[in-house]
């Protein structure tokens, strides 16, 4: 299938997001719960949401000893039972290379307890919003991307004859494995419904989380696939603007980042200055068109994730074609620069180090002589380096 891009060129999806075979869920007995977190040791807790902590231990998973997330559910949440068995029935029917694996579960007593596959690199809001990670515009993109597939799969391609509604989609409910490949987690929100048609809803009560909430789901009751859609594109300005999807520390008209980028026209204005001076412009603009898309108030005027997919997929292109002349342009311009340099004929210090300036570097014919060592340039009236940026072949700076 193929989908429209800005420019009106035509782009396919990728087809890799394959799905992966069947697995049963298993049930955990509680005591090898308590031995995988030496009993709910609070060392090993790496996480806390709103079901309850997550520990890291280790678990049997078929033949192998794994590691292993295992999330307990505590008895102040306001989830229970119902969010219980909706994550175990969905990850139980699912699997795909960019949504997280249930392993098992243990039901024991009052003891309500997943056990997923484990996510070295946390989550996708660790990095934007807590731990301050340097993360290049081609690096977010690709996370986007994972989960775009994730989405993709969920509405459209679960092969039961139904699709998911996810209903939480949002930066810390998308994982990170080592490989900083996007795994969308947290499903005991999500809804099951018919495939047949692209707005068939369900009915039911409001549940989410606000700031990604869509606002027709909210004034309505009706969920659609097109929710998801609406907080994925919040997801996407998090990661453009790496700024909260609510920041009730900012002036009233900016905590809400979906309302003020969007209805305020600040997207372009806001984009996070990291990664602002290395995004093609041609990548940004089918970017900025897919966010203001997915966040339009209209449901019936917001694309499908297929379509949303195809103009990321297609962002990514323009994005490394963009880096690629770059990178040749800045060779060609190093190399122009060192052909036009007239190099030492001095030998007399040649059996010295080659990282030793040599001290008889003098005016050769009325021109200064300048010695180029590992793509640093040295002026010897100075002493001084001139060092050629590989982020910008381009400027050359004297330090």
């Amino acid at each position: 299938m193929f989908f429209s891009t800005s420019n009106g060129e035509e782009y396919e999806p990728s087809s890799s997001s394959s799905v992966q075979g069947s697995q049963p869920c298993r049930h955990f007995e509680f005591h090898e719960i308590q031995t995988a977190t030496e009993n709910f040791n609070e060392s090993l807790v790496i996480g806390h949401g709103g079901f309850g902590k997550v520990y890291k231990g280790k678990v049997i998973n078929g033949s192998s000893l794994v590691e292993a997330a295992i999330k307990r559910l505590d008895s102040m949440s306001d989830q229970g039972a119902a969010e219980f068995w909706a994550e175990i029935e969905t990850l139980s029917n699912l699997r795909h290379c960019n949504l997280v694996s249930l392993f098992g579960y243990c039901n024991h007593e009052n003891e309500m307890i997943l056990v997923y596959e484990y996510m070295p690199n946390g989550t996708l809001e660790d990095h934007l919003h807590k731990l301050g990670t340097p993360l290049s515009w081609i690096h977010r993109l690709k996370i986007c991307i994972g989960t775009g597939r994730g989405l993709h799969y969920l509405h459209t391609g679960t092969g039961i004859e139904v699709g998911v509604i996810h209903r939480d989609v949002k930066s810390s409910n998308i994982l990170l494995h080592e490989s900083w490949a996007a795994k969308i987690a947290d499903f005991g929100l999500s809804k099951i419904g018919p495939t047949n048609r692209p707005l068939t809803y369900v009915k039911t009560v409001v549940k989410g989380t606000f700031g990604y909430l869509d606002p027709d789901y909210y004034a309505t009751g009706k969920l659609t696939r097109k929710s998801d859609v609406y907080a994925f594109g919040v997801v996407l300005l998090e990661v453009l603007c790496r700024k909260r999807a609510v920041d009730s520390s900012l002036d009233k008209d900016q905590w809400n980042l979906a309302r003020w980028c969007i209805i305020e026209g600040q997207l372009k204005h806001v984009i996070d200055s990291d990664i602002r001076g290395r995004i093609s412009p041609k990548c940004l603009k089918e970017c900025v068109r897919v966010v203001e898309r997915c966040l339009h108030n209209d449901p019936k005027q917001r694309p499908t994730m297929a379509e949303a997919l195809a103009s990321l997929e297609y962002a990514l292109i323009l994005q490394e074609k963009f880096n690629d002349s770059f990178e040749r342009a800045g060779k060609t311009m190093f190399g122009r620069i060192a052909s036009m340099l007239p190099f030492s004929s001095n030998t007399e210090n040649s059996d010295k180090s080659d990282s030793k300036l040599s001290s008889d570097c003098k005016p050769n014919n009325g021109n200064a002589t300048i010695s180029v060592l590992a793509g640093n340039t040295v002026l010897p009236e100075t002493r001084k380096f001139c060092r050629f940026s590989q982020s910008n072949p381009y400027d050359i700076s004297v330090c």
